[in-house]
């Protein structure tokens, strides 16, 4: 199970990378794995390559747990052609061989303005396939996360994208160790679950529906690349302890609070979760303050914040006393 974590910043410039670093050791110490450069740490919203290569790096050199990473082709400028966005990804992926770390191959926005129709991915992907030294992870971000991923995977409409998208794994799914689903649509990714080949893993990236998920049916069951796990790290913890205990009625129970928390988060528009994430890591006492990469920590209204703080206290993922004096130090700062 991965947290996608975020990063801290000492200014709306720069990472704080002291307080960024202790937080992948608070999510290790729970059991969770990292999820490092992802959405969740600003991948394309405030955190560009060169940063996110160097996070990548020093989260790797200081592992205490398991480690995967995002690959994409974010350094690219101007309006790139298939060749400039493989050599991009192949880049990236190289550097996060070298460090160590899980590879996960994150959509392209670049690929999905110059791809022509599902060939385009096949020959991609397969190439990245052809070029890893272990099993990676295959992410598909949906619209809700990223408007410019629309008609990924070579098809407008989600159902052909999923069978384009099964027709790359088939071709090579010794070099995949799982799918990370974004879609926030529960029956489609059990569907999916389903029909992948045998030893492919769905790690799900649903932060509406991820207790059920996660719980599974007699079918089986997704892992979890989750960003709602940031805030959440100990609660979720104990809730795995349990259903790895075989006691899933005690996995829904520590895990219910959990679900309005999530849904308020990652709601419309879904990319500006990051606020909330990094707002909770605040308010327990994980980074003196509350300000994100480019600003970002005033994508959402007070009242989205406060209903924040009212859902994570409910979820008891923070501590009601110390949360509310550095809530009235926000409010009388602005």
């Amino acid at each position: 199970m991965f947290a996608a974590a975020h990063v801290v910043a000492e200014d709306e410039r720069t990472v704080d990378w002291d307080a960024t670093l202790a937080f992948r050791h608070h999510l290790w110490s729970h059991g969770l794995g990292v999820a490092e450069a992802m959405d969740t740490a600003q991948r394309g919203m405030g955190l560009d390559w060169p940063t996110a290569a160097e996070l990548i790096r020093r989260s790797a050199a200081e592992k205490t747990g398991r480690i995967c990473a995002g690959v994409a082709t974010d350094h690219l400028t101007g309006e790139p052609g298939l060749d400039d966005v493989l050599k991009a990804y192949l880049e990236q992926l190289e550097t996060v061989q070298e460090a160590g770390a899980q590879p996960v191959l994150m959509c392209s926005r670049q690929l999905a303005a110059c791809a022509r129709g599902p060939e385009d991915y096949a020959k991609v992907y397969g190439t990245l396939l052809d070029n890893v030294s272990e099993p990676v992870v295959l992410h598909w971000l949906g619209t809700a996360f990223d408007p410019a991923l629309a008609g990924y995977w070579g098809a407008a409409e989600v159902p052909q994208a999923t069978r384009n998208f099964l027709e790359i794994i088939r071709a090579r799914p010794d070099k995949v160790d799982g799918v990370k689903v974004s879609l926030l649509d529960a029956d489609h990714e059990i569907g999916l679950r389903r029909a992948l080949p045998a030893g492919v893993r769905c790690y799900t990236g649903d932060d509406f529906n991820y207790p059920d998920l996660i719980a599974g049916d007699e079918q089986g069951h997704s892992d979890a690349l989750l960003g709602i796990f940031d805030p959440i790290a100990p609660v979720a913890a104990r809730a795995l302890r349990s259903l790895a205990a075989g006691d899933t009625a005690e996995f829904h129970r520590i895990m219910a609070p959990t679900v309005p928390l999530s849904r308020h988060l990652f709601s419309a528009p879904t990319y500006y979760y990051k606020t909330g994430v990094v707002f909770l890591a605040w308010l327990a006492g994980h980074q003196e303050q509350f300000v994100l990469l480019d600003g970002l920590q005033t994508a959402r209204s007070v009242e989205h914040l406060a209903e924040a703080k009212r859902l994570a206290e409910v979820a008891g993922v923070i501590e009601p006393e110390f949360a509310e004096r550095r809530w009235q130090q926000w409010l009388a700062s602005r």
